[in-house]
């Protein structure tokens, strides 16, 4: 009985995330395929339903997202991407800023403790973010709120900002050849490959960057043909968004009411200024608004590529920011906890 509780509840989420992808694709919307599995999952999880993405599938989802960015890069833009590449540091650096200053401004104003908001203001890596929390005596349950809260609002304030600045009157791109077999045959392998390699190096998300650079490199060099059948990428974007969307629960929503309009105020606000941050650079650098809004969004960089890839985003300039800042806030995520720390005011 339960696995027939189960099977429904499934069948019940995959129709309405079905519904709601149709809808959001009549809209025009980026990523429908992520956005609405993720909503009609958010809904489920809490409702409670109490079902999850296994850990497997998901890892396997952001292979496949790895490969089809992967394939979008030719040595062409590698070149650009080196030539500005001081840039994109400088990108990199202000967004972490904007997470650490919003963090400090949660603890000095006592809406959070010190190392929790540190954690649940970093701008990116969430599951790593998460699991690093509770070592440095955070709750792992608030940052987990905070930081899924932020995906969520960053994969949606993207999706209308991509809709608008998308041009929906032009004709649409032609559809795309069926996947040759061995094509895919090989991107399979390279994914399965770029994750055994990363994983064996701990590289922070290894599923999704181990078969992104991996297969970034064979493809520029023109030694591996990428190709994915569309049936498997949509399927990869459901599970990421399913995913997400099935880590909120009502018991969390009940636990943090207190501390969400923190919250919500602290998401906006390192969204905002990463906007701000994404307007001045496309005065430094050729790119349009919308590369720059998603380079600069802080996070998931799954969610943000998938966005990229269903829009007019320089897609490998978006990634190539993303995934810097992904190394560089999981490497100065302990620094800046315990400076946030430091700065909250002493208890009378």
């Amino acid at each position: 009985m339960p696995h027939l509780r189960s099977l429904g509840l499934w069948a019940a989420l995959v129709a309405a995330s079905g519904t709601l992808a149709y809808g959001l694709s009549l809209g025009h919307f980026p990523a429908a395929l992520l956005l609405g599995p993720m909503l009609a999952a958010i809904a489920f999880g809490v409702g409670g339903a109490g079902l999850a993405v296994p850990r497997s599938g998901f890892m396997a989802a952001q292979a496949m997202i790895g490969c089809l960015v992967a394939k979008a890069v030719t040595a062409e833009i590698v070149s650009t991407i080196t030539e500005d590449g001081w840039l994109i540091l400088a990108v990199v650096l202000v967004t972490v800023l904007a997470g650490s200053v919003v963090g400090w401004a949660l603890t000095r104003l006592r809406i959070l403790p010190g190392t929790t908001a540190a954690w649940g203001s970093s701008p990116g890596g969430a599951a790593a973010m998460v699991a690093m929390s509770e070592e440095y005596g955070a709750d792992p349950r608030l940052v987990a709120f905070m930081q899924y809260v932020r995906v969520v609002a960053v994969v949606l304030s993207a999706s209308v900002v991509a809709r608008l600045l998308t041009d929906v009157s032009a004709p649409p791109a032609p559809a795309p050849d069926s996947a040759p077999p061995l094509a895919v045959a090989a991107t399979l392998a390279v994914a399965a490959a770029g994750f055994g390699i990363a994983h064996l190096l701990r590289l922070p998300a290894a599923a999704l960057i181990g078969p992104m650079l991996l297969g970034a490199l064979l493809h520029a060099l023109g030694l591996v043909s990428m190709a994915l059948p569309m049936p498997l990428l949509d399927l990869a974007y459901a599970i990421i968004g399913w995913y997400v969307g099935l880590r909120f629960r009502r018991e969390t929503l009940r636990e943090t009411v207190v501390a969400l309009p923190g919250i919500v105020v602290a998401t906006v606000a390192v969204i905002a200024l990463c906007a701000v941050w994404a307007f001045g650079l496309t005065h430094l650098l050729p790119i349009d608004f919308l590369t720059a809004y998603l380079a600069t969004s802080p996070g998931g960089l799954d969610s943000v590529a998938i966005i990229a890839v269903g829009s007019k985003a320089d897609v490998s300039f978006v990634l190539a920011v993303q995934t810097l800042r992904l190394f560089v806030v999981l490497l100065t995520g302990p620094l800046l906890a315990k400076w946030i720390t430091r700065a909250a005011p002493a208890r009378n």
